[in-house]
């Protein structure tokens, strides 16, 4: 099967904006040639997911026609890794003029994402970005503006929709089962192996990732979003750095080089990694990026423990904190509902009676490797007055609980499929998740709730369209 340019176009359009249930036949595109994509930023994200995967996956639906990035090192590996024959670029806009691809896949660092969405969609291009959409409320209203004016469609790559046990959750609540929800407690926590990865990375500063609010926690508040199927309203949070950058008891160059690396609990070895010393240390000379920079280093500048209380437009207030350094990584959620309570975790080890490797966890959800075993967990659901239930999900450990694959078979396989259930997010959807974090990190500096309203043109809405 192969796409045709218009027919995939008018798809992607209708996917973006959640009107495929009932899409043409054509608009799956069962003619003409394939679909032409470029790839913005060829790091780990990007060459795997948004690289590797749709080569493997969809040879006969797209090709690849272009790379772009500022690393030209990384641009060599990037085509070795990902099987593809095709120019790369240096120059992003040199790509665009040469190559006219259909579809531009926006996988750089976060603080830049929004020159390459524009720059794709005043070309002319449909835009698929990674999260988060952009890092603040300026290039957020710039983002939206431009989709406006170019009439082509910007979709946001979030996965943790697609899963089938957040898909539960938002079946339940879909279905009343609990009534009108009135409040909800969510609490997620990253481990002292993930969670310090953020501090060593690009992630650590302000000025590149907009703090862990936007980077990390957007795929939380679109979560939020999704679930309670309205906008927020206003937010008042808390965060402090008292754990990472200069809070460390000594720090060093990088970690390869550190002598203190026998001392450090968060020495980390990138020697024994073989795809990232040849898709970052080998590269190094070019842009001068350290994957194993050192996360004690005084340039770190975001919060390592955030807390925040989020009014929905139609009442619904959520408490939700986000932890960087907790001894296990996992989750846990509660509905408080007019008739009853949903309770919900994952990767909670005392939980689920059993011990999870703290080290392995986040390479499992990562993998990209089709590797399907499935996993089951619990949704419990209370009714008031009435004794409680318990729904076993069936979930993919690999590819963020199954969601990978789903968004990406949704975008290129079959984008009329029906989606009763809106997984699909577009930019509006994107929007509404950075500007969470974006006010989070504005209510913190300023001490002072801020409304959502006030941060772009987009007003929330009480009942999500």
């Amino acid at each position: 099967m192969s796409l045709n340019r218009r027919n995939f176009i008018e798809a992607l359009g209708m996917l973006a904006a959640g009107t495929m249930i009932n899409a043409p036949a054509k608009a799956l595109g069962l003619y003409g040639r394939k679909l032409k994509v470029t790839l913005v930023g060829t790091g780990v994200r990007g060459t795997s997911f948004w690289g590797k995967r749709l080569v493997d996956q969809y040879p006969d639906l797209l090709e690849f026609v272009g790379l772009a990035d500022i690393n030209p090192g990384r641009l060599e590996y990037a085509k070795e890794y990902m099987g593809v024959n095709c120019p790369v670029y240096t120059d992003f806009d040199q790509m665009l003029t040469e190559q006219n691809p259909d579809l531009v896949i926006v996988t750089t660092v976060d603080s830049t994402h929004h020159e390459f969405i524009i720059k794709g969609l005043d070309h002319g291009c449909d835009v698929l970005t990674e999260k988060p959409l952009t890092t603040d409320e300026t290039k957020c209203q710039a983002i939206l503006d431009a989709e406006r004016r170019s009439n082509r469609k910007l979709i946001v790559g979030f996965n943790y929709r697609w899963s089938p046990y957040t898909t539960k959750i938002k079946e339940l609540l879909h279905n009343n089962t609990i009534g009108k929800i009135t409040s909800v407690d969510f609490h997620w926590y990253l481990n002292n192996y993930h969670g310090a990865s953020y501090f060593r990375r690009w992630h650590g500063q302000q000025e590149y990732g907009g703090s862990l609010w936007v980077h990390k926690s957007t795929h939380h508040f679109d979560l939020l979003n999704w679930w309670l199927d309205s906008d927020p309203e206003e937010v008042f949070a808390y965060g402090d750095l008292e754990h990472y950058g200069s809070n460390g008891p000594f720090r060093g160059d990088k970690c390869r080089t550190c002598e203190y690396k026998n001392k450090c609990d968060y020495f980390y070895d990138i020697t024994k990694n073989d795809r990232y010393m040849k898709l970052y240390v080998a590269n190094e000379k070019y842009d001068g990026y350290i994957r194993d920079n050192c996360l004690y280093r005084p340039e770190v500048n975001i919060y390592d423990k955030m807390s925040a209380q989020i009014k929905y437009a139609n009442n619904t207030v959520v408490n939700y904190s986000l932890t960087t350094y907790s001894p296990y990584e996992g989750w846990k959620i509660a509905f408080n509902g007019t008739k009853g309570r949903i309770e919900a975790w994952q990767d909670i080890p005392y939980f689920d009676n059993e011990s999870l490797d703290q080290a392995g966890l986040h390479a499992a959800e990562m993998d990209q490797g089709g590797n399907d075993n499935m996993e089951h967990a619990p949704v419990i659901v209370h009714k008031n007055f009435e004794d409680h239930t318990v729904e076993q999900v069936s979930y993919e450990r690999g590819g963020h609980g199954g969601g990978d694959k789903r968004l990406q078979d949704k975008i290129f396989s079959n984008p009329a499929a029906p989606d009763p259930l809106k997984h699909t997010a577009g930019v509006r959807d994107g929007a509404m998740s950075i500007l969470i974090g974006v006010a989070a990190c504005n209510s913190i500096e300023s001490g002072q709730p801020v409304r959502i309203g006030t941060l772009t043109d987009l007003k929330p809405r009480a009942k999500r369209i």
